[in-house]
């Protein structure tokens, strides 16, 4: 399939405008700062501790910048390549208050510092976009300072390939786990194209960066369900997301 990078731009500037029309909730969200997951406090909470300055990798609604803040980040700067999204987080950030900061970019185009970060944070729907695995990687190697971590919770790359039946888990026709990539029929849709790396791929272009790999978790609960749908491969039988630290222990 033919990628049209240009397209994505496009799709995910228009299903970034929900990021105001929805502002009020989310700025509850972010008032709140619950939004990470079990594993993620489970692996991040040492490093938090710390009081690390973070970059947070296509950042979105930047409502898991407060949560960082919450649990520890003395800083967050989020990097989103839509400009309404970026404008949107940014306002919330005023709003309450927090020590976030919000940067349009494309990555690995970033325009950040060198060793501007103790942690890069990124994931839950990140990775399908990138373009160039290893450049992202180097991208991330290059944000950290000495001693600085990777953290990734995304969906996993069979999240893919399972169907939304609710009565089995199955494959769907039109998937394979080593295609390079597929049409993204649910959320952003509007002709997006995803990017199907593989797991190997993601761990292979992190430590090409000089980045070991720490910690790699696979987990059946899904980041992200379209509305209030349930489906069989997300009842704890399939992977649907992946953790993994990646720096010095």
């Amino acid at each position: 399939m033919d990628i049209d990078t240009g397209v994505n731009h496009a799709a995910w500037t228009a299903v970034s405008e929900k990021y105001w029309r929805e502002y009020d909730e989310l700025l509850v969200l972010a008032r709140d700062g619950f939004s990470l997951v079990d594993v993620e406090r489970e692996v991040l909470t040492p490093l938090l501790a710390r009081g690390p300055e973070v970059v947070h990798l296509q950042s979105g609604d930047g409502i898991d910048d407060h949560a960082l803040v919450k649990a520890g980040a003395r800083s967050v700067v989020g990097v989103d390549y839509s400009s309404g999204a970026a404008a949107a987080a940014a306002k919330r950030a005023t709003d309450l208050g927090a020590p976030i900061s919000y940067v349009v970019a494309t990555i690995p185009d970033t325009t950040l510092p060198d060793g501007c970060a103790d942690l890069v944070y990124t994931g839950k729907g990140a990775l399908i976009w990138m373009t160039d695995l290893d450049a992202w990687a180097r991208e991330v190697a290059r944000l950290l300072r000495p001693g600085g971590h990777l953290w990734v919770y995304d969906g996993h790359p069979a999240f893919a390939l399972w169907s939304w039946d609710l009565d089995e888990a199955r494959i769907r026709p039109d998937r394979r786990y080593f295609m390079r990539s597929y049409p993204c029929d649910s959320y952003p849709a509007n002709g997006a194209v995803e990017y199907q790396w593989n797991l190997g791929q993601i761990v292979n272009a992190v430590v090409a960066a000089g980045l070991p790999i720490r910690h790699l978790g696979e987990h059946p609960e899904p980041f992200w369900k379209m509305g209030e749908m349930e489906a069989a491969a997300w009842q704890g039988h399939l992977p649907n997301t992946f953790s993994l630290l990646a720096g010095p222990r």
